[in-house]
């Protein structure tokens, strides 16, 4: 067996190639459901209903949404410069960090002006961490995927030290917390009474203005030059490790904001258990969404619709919600190959 490159894609292996990567996680996802005891039709009615049956239902499913179209954006940026970013949870958890640093009290300013200030500085917090590997990938050659990784246990080491030190709340009761963020330092919710906060408004523009970056500006165009062959893009006079650079920190920036947006707008405080994990299902999103700005909108509400969902599903059917997991990650490895068969066809001798 042996791949060769597809000499053209067209418009229909666009959308086929997708919607069966979707279809057989469907179907895998149905046999374990059976293999559960449970009907397949009934476990998917619950999780659709659990995740948009109501307007509680739905809007957790936004709030929840909202950290991971963050993440999905630092991934989709990072990827398509073939800059493969897998901090995006220490970046996450840097700008977390920042925004409690400030937003507890060490600057004093009326809303209008403290708000946009902590995003500044945990967009650069989040930008500086990334920084580091690509420096190291560009002058040295050292793999960007080891690094990244290996930060996120770093980052979470010193997340850790900090809550039991610097940061600790000292009317926590010796929970390893920080302080809560002041009034002017928060998010205002969209709903009153309900979860779902500005962060998701702010999530959406950033979709908007990434698309923007992609594929109206002079960056975005050398962005997508280096990912397709950066030889090639050097061949052409086109700096590439300033470019991947320049990715990168727009790509750690973007992972901040998770941190900072769950900070600010959800929780008020810094714990250890900030993130579920949202840095590394960013990667589901942003391969679900084929490194698509505004497609990483609809992935992130649609994983974070399983997620709800199964959770809600779980009380009802009896079936584990650890389903979701299941899910997303076989639609992760589905995705993949559906991309790999779009690009390249199966020769066999």
């Amino acid at each position: 067996m042996r791949l060769e490159p597809r000499p053209a894609r067209s418009a229909a292996a666009s959308i086929l190639w997708p919607a069966g990567a979707i279809l057989a996680t469907v179907v895998f996802s149905s046999l374990l459901v059976m293999i559960a005891g449970a009907s397949p039709l009934t476990v998917f009615w619950l999780v659709l209903k659990g995740a948009a049956g109501s307007q509680f239902a739905l809007l957790e499913t936004l709030t929840r949404a909202t950290p991971l179209i963050f993440t999905g954006l630092a991934v989709a940026v990072a990827f398509r410069a073939k800059l493969w970013n897998i901090g995006a949870e220490a970046q996450l958890y840097l700008g977390a960090v920042m925004t409690v640093v400030i937003g507890t009290g060490a600057v004093t300013l009326p809303s209008a002006g403290l708000i946009p200030l902590i995003m500044i500085a945990a967009m650069l917090t989040g930008a500086l961490a990334l920084l580091g590997p690509a420096i190291l990938k560009t002058k040295f050659g050292v793999d960007e995927v080891v690094t990244t990784l290996l930060l996120n246990f770093i980052v979470l080491l010193f997340v850790s030290m900090l809550l039991e030190g610097l940061l600790k709340d000292p009317m926590g009761l010796g929970w390893p917390q920080s302080r809560r963020v002041i009034e002017e330092a928060q998010l205002p919710r969209l709903i009153k009474g309900k979860r779902l906060h500005f962060g998701f408004v702010l999530a959406i523009a950033s979709a908007i203005v990434v698309w923007v970056i992609m594929k109206k500006t002079t960056l975005g165009y050398e962005m997508r030059a280096v990912g397709h062959n950066a030889e090639a893009a050097r061949f052409a006079g086109i700096p590439v490790n300033r470019v991947i650079v320049k990715t990168a920190l727009l790509s750690g920036g973007l992972a901040a904001l998770a941190g900072f947006s769950e900070v600010a707008g959800l929780k008020g405080n810094l714990t250890l258990d900030l993130s579920p994990g949202y840095g590394y299902t960013g990667i589901v999103v942003a391969m679900l969404a084929m490194l698509n700005p505004l497609g990483v909108i609809a992935a992130a509400i649609f994983v974070a619709g399983i997620f709800v969902g199964a959770d809600a599903m779980s009380r009802s059917a009896n079936v584990p919600s650890y389903i979701a997991e299941v899910m997303v990650a076989t639609s992760l490895l589905t995705m993949v190959a559906a991309i790999m068969l779009m690009r390249y066809r199966v020769r066999w001798r």
